[in-house]
C-alpha cells in the first residue's frame, strides 16, 4: 500500500534557483494530500507529475511562502473543469483571512471549497485507515502542524499453526484473520488469537510546517516513520530562530531523537544555506542517530509498511 511523500517545495521564505516555497505532496494509495501551498505550487506539481487530483490541502499557516500558491492552484482546478470538492484545513482564527486571499486574486471557485478550520488535537480528515490531526506548533503566527497516523493492521496469520488445529484452508482462514471464530466438522472451535497475532502498528508520518521545537510535536511523532521538521537554520543562527519561531537543523535532530522515529527529513532551509545542506544534515546527525534526509525539490521518498 503506497505512502510515498514528494517534496514539492523545500526552501524557507526566499525562494531559490533550487528550492521552491513550502508544499508536500503525500499519496496514500491514491489519496493525494497536499500540505502548505507556497508560491509556484502548481508548477512544481506538473514538473515533478504529482498529478493535480487532491483532495485535501493542509495549511500550518498564514505567511505568504506557505499559501501564495493556493489562489493560482484553485484557479488552474477551474480551468481543467474541476467538479469534485475541496477541502482545506487552517489553523484556528484564519478561515476568514484564507477566503480573503482566495478573494483578493479574483478567485471565485467553479466547485466546492470547503476552508475548515482545526484547532491541534483534532481530526482534520477522517478516512478509511487512517486520519490527519492538527498538532500544537510554535511560530509567530496561529500555526499548525499536521500528522497522518494510519490505522493499527490485522496481525499475522498463522497458516501453519491453523492447519495444526485443524482448519482446512480457505473461507475459514479469512474468518479468523477477520476476528471470528470457526467451528471444525468435530466440533471444535478454533479462536482468532489461537492464529492470529497481535495488532500491527501502521504507518506515521508528521509534517510540522514552521515551528520551535514542541512537545507536541514529539508526542504525535513518537515511534513515527518520518518527522518532516523545520530546519531552517543551522546552529551559527540560533537566536535567529528562537527570535522568528523557527528551528535549527540540531534543534529537528533533537526531537527526532527523543520521539523515536525512523527517519528525519530537514525542510524549509534558509537560503542563506544555499550549496550548505550538508551541513545542516551534519548537525541534525550529531543529535539523532537515525536516518537524516535533506530533500531537494522533486525528491520523493517512500515510507513502508514497519516489519
Amino acid at each position: 500500500m503506497t505512502l510515498r511523500a514528494t517534496f514539492l517545495g523545500t526552501g524557507g521564505a526566499v525562494p531559490t534557483t533550487e528550492r521552491n516555497t513550502s508544499a508536500l505532496l503525500v499519496n496514500r494509495d491514491g489519496d493525494r494530500l497536499l500540505f502548505d501551498a507556497g508560491e509556484g505550487t502548481q508548477r512544481q506539481m506538473m514538473r515533478y507529475n504529482t498529478g493535480f487530483a487532491v483532495s485535501d490541502v493542509f495549511v500550518s499557516h498564514l505567511h505568504g511562502d506557505h499559501v501564495l500558491g493556493l489562489p493560482g492552484l484553485i484557479q488552474t482546478w477551474g480551468f481543467n473543469d474541476r467538479t469534485a470538492p475541496l477541502s482545506v484545513h487552517v489553523p484556528p482564527g484564519t478561515a476568514d483571512d484564507v477566503w480573503n486571499l482566495l478573494r483578493a486574486a479574483d478567485t471565485d471557485p467553479a466547485f466546492p471549497v470547503d476552508v475548515r478550520e482545526v484547532a491541534p488535537g483534532e481530526v482534520a480528515r477522517k478516512a478509511d485507515e487512517y486520519e490527519v490531526r492538527a498538532v500544537r506548533a510554535a511560530h509567530t503566527a496561529s500555526a499548525v502542524g499536521y500528522a497522518l497516523v494510519e490505522d493499527e493492521r490485522k496481525g499475522r496469520f498463522d497458516r501453519e499453526r491453523a492447519e495444526e488445529l485443524g482448519v482446512p484452508p480457505g473461507p475459514k482462514f479469512s474468518t479468523l484473520h477477520g476476528g471470528e471464530p470457526v467451528e471444525l466438522e468435530d466440533g471444535t472451535v478454533v479462536d482468532p488469537d489461537e492464529v492470529v497475532g497481535p495488532p500491527r502498528a501502521g504507518r506515521r508520518v508528521v509534517y510540522t510546517g514552521d515551528t520551535r521545537p514542541t512537545d507536541a510535536v514529539v508526542e504525535a511523532a513518537e515511534g513515527g516513520d518520518l518527522l518532516v521538521h523545520d530546519a531552517t537554520f543551522a546552529d551559527d543562527a540560533l537566536e535567529r530562530a528562537r527570535e522568528t519561531g523557527h528551528a535549527t537543523a540540531r534543534e529537528a535532530g533533537e526531537v527526532a531523537a527523543e520521539a523515536g522515529v525512523a527517519r528525519l527529513a530537514l525542510t524549509h532551509l534558509s537560503s542563506r544555506y544555499t550549496g550548505e545542506a550538508g551541513r545542516l544534515r551534519r548537525e541534525a546527525a550529531e543529535a539523532f542517530d537515525g536516518e537524516v534526509l535533506v530533500p531537494d525539490d522533486g525528491q520523493d521518498l517512500d515510507v513502508p509498511l514497519p516489519g
